[in-house]
């Protein structure tokens, strides 16, 4: 019954703030409520604090005891929403298939998957030293295992 409601208070809330979407979900036994969200702008504080009022305000806390959390994806976290592809264009993805990992730039997203581009050195084709090609490839959301930002300092 909890999780129904969250549910539906989740639906409210993300529907009055369409920039926003939600990663992940989790109703403990102990009634811990995890709510994992993210947005097309990145998410604020305020984003987290809105969400976090409009579940807790409307549950009540006489009839069911729980804790609640509201948090953004970290840095290092996979992604999991097609969403987050499309505020990810520029940014260096590594990308896991089942034929292979693929680190590139992060050019366009397509309705069936995403566009990379990276360069490499290797040897010239005649004669010593080496060259740098420039590769792209496009890779279906279907194939991707798993995609991360590579986060560079």
């Amino acid at each position: 019954m909890l999780r129904d409601e969250v549910t539906t208070l989740l639906n409210e809330i993300l529907e009055e703030k369409q920039s926003l979407f939600l990663i992940d979900f989790s109703l403990s036994s102990d009634n811990k409520i995890k709510i994992i969200i993210d947005g097309d702008n990145g998410v604020s504080l305020k984003d987290c604090m809105d969400v976090s009022r409009h579940v807790e305000h409307n549950l009540d806390r006489e009839e069911i005891d729980f804790s609640l959390e509201v948090t953004s994806p970290g840095a290092t976290e996979p992604i999991k929403h097609r969403r987050q592809y499309q505020k990810n264009i520029g940014r260096t993805l590594e990308v896991t298939t089942s034929d292979n990992k693929i680190e590139g730039e992060l050019t366009a997203v397509t309705a069936n998957g995403l566009q990379l581009a990276w360069k490499a050195r290797e040897p010239k084709p005649v004669g010593k030293g080496k060259v740098t090609v420039k590769y792209e490839k496009e890779v279906l959301f279907e194939d991707i295992q798993e995609a991360k930002v590579m986060v560079k300092f």
